[in-house]
């Protein structure tokens, strides 16, 4: 551990080691002046054979990544060239998250010379909304983007931003637990803050917003998936839920994510896989949690990446 807090303060140099696992982070800063989204990491392998982008969840730093999942390593001896970035208190690839990350894509392909045709953009919780949304938009305005992501994934994330408010909305009625309710209260003050409403004040704001929508009436934006592989990993523990949380079955990530797989396999996509675990989730304390990035299977994840690269 202290090697670790000696190097998280010398996220100034250029070249940074992280944690235990000893490898050379590059530290890219495209403006010393925003401390959230000016910068990002990459991690070069001697052979690019395509390229991850991995995103934490709300309100986390990139280096928490590095902290939380063992994806870099793995991508690392894989041959993948692997980006760090963070919607920090950003929940879906909104118009700032579009400008920044286009910017370090850009980057990073003039840096590194990646493929923009071989690239695949993952994240946890909210970084798995940004990073759905993001590949959307990618090929739904090809011309605008940099990229043109083959695949995407998704841990535990909370596609459909208007179901995820009903969940809220549902953690503030009496006799919930205190966890969700202070939870709730700060997801509705951070959405205010972002948009200026919640989904449930306004719904046409999060039109655009939000990548997903389990209500066929509101917009939605898988049909534009149709041609990506989409992967979607959740921790299904319904015990663990109702009595750490009391919090019952419909307000969960999987709902949504279930039904967007469904539609996907639908529009004839049969590369849409919903990845259900069991009791995998748990953080890096040990603590047991199924919203936690240990969902994923990260060697399995890393060879099905190396697949979509063929």
């Amino acid at each position: 551990m202290r090697k670790l807090s000696l190097v998280l303060l010398c996220l100034w140099s250029s070249i940074t080691v992280i944690g235990q696992i000893n490898l050379p982070y590059e530290r890219n800063v495209l403006d010393e002046k925003d401390q959230d989204y000016g910068y990002y990491f990459a991690l070069v392998p001697e052979t690019i054979e395509g390229t991850l982008v991995l995103l934490p969840g709300f309100g986390q730093p990139l280096e928490s990544i590095i902290m939380d999942t063992n994806f870099p390593k793995e991508c690392y001896e894989n041959n993948l060239l692997t980006i760090l970035y963070t919607g920090r208190r950003r929940i879906t690839a909104d118009s700032l998250i579009q400008a920044k990350l286009g910017a370090v894509l850009q980057d990073a392909q003039e840096r590194y010379q990646y493929d923009p045709q071989k690239v695949v953009i993952g994240g946890f919780s909210a970084g798995g909304v940004i990073a759905l949304r993001y590949t959307q938009l990618c090929h739904q305005y090809p011309d605008q983007f940099p990229v043109s992501p083959v695949g995407v994934f998704m841990g535990d994330s909370p596609i459909d931003l208007y179901h995820l408010w009903e969940m809220q909305e549902t953690n503030l009625l009496p006799g919930n637990h205190e966890v969700s309710i202070q939870e709730a209260k700060f997801i509705e003050a951070e959405l205010q803050k972002a948009y200026g409403a919640t989904p449930g004040q306004a719904p046409s704001v999060y039109a655009d917003l939000s990548p997903f929508a389990l209500d066929e009436s509101l917009p939605s934006h898988e049909e534009w998936l149709k041609e990506v592989a989409v992967r979607t990993y959740h921790d299904i523990d319904v015990n663990w839920r109702l009595k750490n949380r009391n919090q019952g079955v419909y307000y969960r990530n999987y709902v949504p994510a279930a039904e967007l797989i469904k539609r996907l396999l639908e529009l004839g996509n049969e590369k849409a896989e919903f990845m259900q675990t069991y009791q995998t989730g748990y953080r890096r304390n040990g603590q047991r949690h199924p919203h936690s990035w240990s969902i994923i299977d990260v060697p399995e994840c890393v060879q099905w990446i190396k697949g979509l690269l063929d």
